[in-house]
């Protein structure tokens, strides 16, 4: 199976459009996006093309593959837009034999990890830079943020047969 793993999109019409390319590009079967995805937040500023209806229904065109966990700029309001759940604070997904907790950060991190089994994979987002570290016993990755990167580049994670793959969304 591939997976499209995403991050901090946070309303970006222009990048979620380079993010719906990239999964029209690569096909993967599920798209797992690692929480907010529509609002900016009071931290960050507006990202370029910011329009959160028209983020809702780019992404509404992959709701049967797409996976999300909630982000710490995402409200209840937002699943009024989204045909597709946005609201659990983390999710367990067991892909080419890894176990992945899928969460977006802001309640637990590499730093603050939650029970986790020795060799599962921590995905988070939140700090919207990219990392694949051990902490441990348990490998954390962020992909980065669609959106707004704090790392000079905007990015999201492909993982397929085991192995992940940073792509660079490019300006």
């Amino acid at each position: 199976m591939k997976f499209l793993i995403a991050s901090d999109i946070h309303g970006s019409a222009y990048y979620c459009k380079k993010l719906t390319e990239l999964i029209e590009t690569e096909a993967p079967d599920t798209i797992l996006l690692l929480g907010d995805l529509l609002y900016h937040g009071p931290r960050n500023a507006l990202p370029r093309d910011y329009d959160p209806m028209q983020v809702a229904a780019m992404l509404g065109n992959y709701a049967d593959k797409i996976l999300a966990v909630r982000g710490n700029c995402d409200a209840e309001v937002d699943q009024m837009v989204l045909p597709f759940p946005c609201m659990a604070d983390y999710a367990m997904v067991d892909a080419d034999g890894l176990r992945l907790y899928c969460t977006h950060g802001h309640l637990s991190s590499p730093k603050s990890l939650p029970a986790l089994a020795e060799g599962t994979v921590f995905l988070s987002g939140h700090t919207h830079v990219k990392i694949d570290q051990m902490e441990n016993g348990i490998r954390c990755i962020n992909p980065g943020s669609v959106s707004i990167p704090k790392d000079g580049s905007h990015s999201c994670m492909i993982l397929e047969n085991g192995c992940f793959r940073t792509v660079v969304l490019g300006d």
